[in-house]
């Protein structure tokens, strides 16, 4: 798995850029609002190990790993810098490749967890929204 790692404040090289979002920036999950001038692409997944954190996940990246769910979407360049701002220190963004609801392969932007992951306990199934309190169903529904 290719990876490229970002340095802070580094925009993508062209807007708009796409990212992966595996957690509360999902469509239908509890921080989807952030997201509002931003295009969603469709369903797509990495391989990795994705783990409760608290009310939010962390995903480490894992070529022999699980299948792990989230969104793509087209971000406008200038939206990224809020996004880390947003991810903060226990993240790093970096490019990977992610596979596309046509089951392509693709570039995407995604913030990964940083920290240890020992004791913390893992997502089953590598879908957030199946155990975010904060999910809203209609909104994972509705066509953009």
């Amino acid at each position: 798995m290719s990876e490229e790692r970002a340095t802070k404040n580094e925009a993508p090289d062209s807007p708009p850029a796409r990212v992966f979002v595996y957690g509360t920036l999902r469509k239908g999950g509890s921080n989807n609002f952030r997201m509002e001038d931003c295009k969603w692409i469709g369903p797509a997944a990495v391989n990795g190990h994705l783990y409760e954190i608290d009310w939010y996940p962390g995903l480490v990246l894992d070529e022999n790993g699980a299948k792990v769910f989230g969104d793509l979407y087209e971000v406008p360049a200038e939206k990224i810098d809020a996004l880390d701002e947003f991810e903060g220190p226990e993240y790093r963004r970096l490019r990977t490749m992610v596979q596309n609801a046509e089951d392509e392969a693709e570039s995407a932007w995604i913030w990964e967890w940083s920290r240890p992951t020992q004791g913390l306990q893992a997502v089953p199934g590598g879908d957030w929204l199946l155990v975010d309190p904060g999910v809203t169903l209609d909104k994972i529904n509705d066509e953009d």
